[in-house]
């Protein structure tokens, strides 16, 4: 039977003494996790082996001796070091001498208790106890036929990582301690960082409190009744920039609670919404910075409304062509007609309404821009709340084309179905067969006669002002791929698969060292990092927008028979 022994790089050059780790039996396999050097009092080193397994829940114990003469080998240490076995029964025995001069290591196994000892053999594994420690093995993420055997091979791993993890406890001691027991381990020359990282841990606790009193205070005022009222509430739930500031909120909220993550993806997923912020305010501060250097705002204000006068005309020039002869077809004179004045006079008020605002226009833009210190994502969607302001008229024009192109394709379908003699019975949601008389019969001819013929030029609007805002949808679409790009990104899980990247482990690696006849096989465990796919799955954040899940035949159909088509529509919201 093979005997795996799983030994930290960072000991390999520690004086002699006993290894203390964990016996994974179902395994068999040993976890070193430190060695504690000569001299110490063997009652002492139980008393802290049991405080350590009380406090990690890990079953450790003396896994052996290790030996590490300079020199040559003395036999009074190796007979000292086999007698340990004795005072610390543990089975089997390792022991592990490295001798000066030689790169081969030896290691052998006693099993004094046992009536029939079986030669094992033994593969010593080195791993980096740092970066096991600090990094988090994932499970497989793709499925398949060998699924099964994956999650094998990652619960095997697991159990040693979480050996590691686990024992935080027992790296809070070192060699350079005062204390009866010295030990060497991955920490043993960086305890300064962890005592500067809770200073940190312990000055943040007054910011978090005020952040949390701050945020449950705007936390009231949002949930208080006045924002209830139809207005406000309507505005709240129709404008992107409320949607966006109500999910800035909720990640602040989850950042200041006072609550600690209980697992690594909590923590990864605290620590991606902060990143994510913190780049997010970064950007709206330099747009800020931009909107407000050389006077672009002004520029910008005096660009507006020729901008807008520009559209109108162009409305207005498509208008009449289409009151002409479009592409040389005939249309119905008199609906064209009613039609195009109609818009027209909508254009007219749109242009009355903008020469109006003329003159607030750059103050608007003013405080509009102060609004980027927030973050981008809300100048972002400000912009497309203002996108969609400046194209009501457009949005007008589509409602009004698509409810009389849908009342008469419906007209249609429904004398269509008259001609036939079949009905629609709408409390069975089915076509059922009825017999109509004489009079019904002539008058639904004549309806069917007038709106056939009616149909292309209330089609041709239709679709021309559906182009119009269909581009308009685009405009804004792209503006919001872009908000929830920011949003769920995981930057602070990317940015550390960068930069550290055994922090995020897929699995693992062994490469062989050293193989000789009569010597352990020596191999050394390298972290397999997680791919830039799997981060940004596994830790992606949730956003507040809900795509349509409609189909592109879904979608054209709605488009062929006139309904509308709204793209901002969130969950639990009716659709016309």
């Amino acid at each position: 039977m093979v005997l795996k022994v799983f030994f930290p790089s960072c000991c390999s050059s520690a004086e002699s003494g006993i290894l203390i780790g964990r016996w994974i039996s179902e395994q068999n396999s040993a976890v070193i996790l430190a060695v504690v050097h000569f001299p110490f009092i063997p009652v002492q080193v139980k008393q802290y082996l049991s405080e350590v397994q009380r406090v990690t829940k890990v079953s450790v114990s003396v896994l052996g001796s290790w030996s590490h003469s300079k020199q040559e080998k003395e036999e009074s240490l190796s007979e000292f070091l086999e007698d340990l076995g004795t005072i610390f029964s543990h089975e089997p025995w390792i022991q592990i001498s490295k001798e000066g001069g030689s790169k081969f290591w030896s290691c052998s196994t006693l099993q004094k208790h046992s009536n029939n000892p079986k030669e094992e053999e033994i593969i010593l594994v080195y791993y980096d106890q740092r970066k096991v420690m600090l990094s988090h093995l994932h499970p497989p993420l793709d499925t398949g036929t060998s699924t099964d055997h994956k999650a094998d091979d990652a619960s095997k791993l697991s159990a040693i990582f979480d050996t590691v993890a686990k024992s935080k406890i027992l790296f809070m001691t070192d060699r350079y301690d005062d204390g009866p027991i010295k030990l060497t381990h991955w920490q043993s020359d960086g305890v300064e960082a962890s005592i500067i990282v809770e200073l940190m841990k312990q000055a943040s606790v007054p910011a978090c409190m005020l952040l949390t009193f701050l945020l449950s205070l705007i936390s009231g005022i949002c949930r208080s009744r006045v924002l209830k009222f139809w207005p406000l509430s309507f505005l709240w739930s129709k404008l992107s920039t409320c949607e966006q500031l109500g999910h800035r909120l909720q990640h602040l909220q989850v950042l200041s609670s006072n609550k600690k993550a209980e697992t690594q993806t909590q923590l990864m997923r605290k620590a991606n919404i902060f990143v994510s912020l913190l780049i997010d305010v970064a950007l709206g501060i330099l747009l800020m910075s931009w909107l407000y250097r050389k006077n672009r705002i002004g520029h910008l204000a005096d660009t507006l409304i020729p901008m807008a006068d520009h559209v109108a005309e162009e409305l207005q020039d498509l208008l009449q062509w289409l009151m002409g002869a479009p592409a040389g077809l005939k249309m119905n004179r008199a609906l064209d007609q009613v039609l195009g004045r109609f818009f027209l006079y909508h254009i007219h008020l749109w242009i009355s309404y903008i020469h109006l605002m003329s003159p607030f226009i750059e103050m608007i833009l003013w405080y509009v821009g102060l609004s980027a210190c927030l973050g981008l994502t809300v100048a972002l969607c400000i912009l497309s709340d203002i996108i969609a302001l400046l194209t009501f008229h457009i949005y007008c024009f589509y409602v009004y084309g698509a409810r009389l192109y849908c009342l008469k394709i419906y007209g249609l379908s429904s004398l269509w179905r008259l001609f036939r003699g079949k009905k629609w019975n709408v409390l069975r949601q089915r076509v059922d067969s009825c017999s109509y008389d004489l009079d019904q019969l002539f008058i639904g001819t004549l309806l069917f006669t007038i709106l056939l013929f009616l149909l292309p030029t209330t089609a041709l609007y239709y679709l021309v002002f559906t182009l119009l805002r269909l581009l308009v949808v685009v405009v804004q679409g792209l503006i919001h791929l872009l908000v929830d790009l920011i949003d769920s990104l995981p930057l602070y899980s990317i940015i550390l698969r960068l930069c550290r990247s055994y922090r995020l482990a897929a699995g693992v690696k062994f490469r062989v060292l050293e193989q000789q006849d009569g010597k352990p096989l020596r191999l050394l465990m390298q972290i397999n990092p997680l791919s830039y796919g799997s981060v940004v799955q596994t830790y992606r954040l949730p956003t507040y927008s809900c795509y349509p899940k409609d189909s592109w035949a879904s979608l054209c159909k709605k488009l062929f028979l006139g309904e509308l088509i709204y793209p901002w529509k969130h969950k639990g919201e009716k659709q016309d």
